[in-house]
């Protein structure tokens, strides 16, 4: 059970490699109406493409060259993919929760190079829902056999970068490490604090440490810019 949807890619790879497994994909965030729309994002990134086809890739946008994209933006007659615009423009540091954020940034030019490949096949075969995970977690805490896959928002994200802008805060984090059980895959990064937290309560309340005592961790190094990067976690537990 993927209790925090995302880019469906666990669910995804979890009916993939096991197809007779029931796999509940929980799209709190609207993942699936982009999936949806990838026709439309498509037909404006190549919009977007011909705006900037003489402007130099990976160069901030004059002035001139802004107002065309932004214009092209607001004059597009389908689906806006506020995520897709935001990594096609924007530095990965310089975020917008909306779109009248995104239209006052200052934007370069990063638009992708092809499109997007269809995916209509993506959710075959998962069972989607649509809940609060403090409501959809508890449905599964007494069946033993069914794997959590937890992967969270960080709780320092800032808040507008998810579509319902009251997401995931320290209050939600700490409901959700109320609901953790094995077996479970827990994914975080150095950008939360998960793994300070396991650190208090291996020291400080014991007999909440015992559903994470002997987990596994797994640790990656990714770079997002030169010399700017973050420690991706993957904990786990199965017993």
């Amino acid at each position: 059970m993927d209790a925090f949807g995302g880019s469906v890619l666990p669910a995804h790879v979890a009916k993939h490699t096991k197809p007779a497994a029931r796999v509940v994909y929980n799209d709190f965030d609207g993942y699936t109406e982009r999936l949806r729309h990838i026709p439309d994002t498509n037909r404006l990134r190549q919009t977007l493409a011909a705006v900037l086809a003489d402007y130099p890739r990976d160069k901030h946008l004059d002035k001139p060259t802004q107002s065309r994209v932004v214009a092209a933006i607001r004059n597009f007659n389908g689906y806006k993919d506020l995520n897709c615009l935001r990594s096609w423009l924007l530095l990965s540091s310089n975020q917008a929760g909306t779109m009248a954020e995104f239209f006052d940034k200052h934007m370069y030019n990063g638009i992708r190079r092809s499109d997007y490949p269809d995916a209509q096949d993506y959710l075959r075969g998962l069972e989607i829902v649509s809940q609060p995970f403090q409501t959809l977690v508890p449905q599964y805490i007494d069946k033993p056999r069914t794997l959590l896959v937890l992967d969270p928002p960080y709780v320092s994200t800032m808040q507008g970068m998810y579509a319902n802008k009251h997401y995931f805060g320290m209050v939600r984090f700490l409901q959700l490490m109320r609901l953790v059980r094995p077996p479970f895959v827990f994914f975080s990064s150095t950008r939360s604090e998960l793994m300070d937290y396991l650190d208090f309560l291996e020291q400080y309340r014991p007999i909440e440490w015992t559903v994470f005592d002997g987990v596994t961790s797994v640790k990656l190094i990714t770079e997002i810019a030169k010399k700017v990067g973050y420690e991706d976690n993957m904990i786990f537990k199965f017993d």
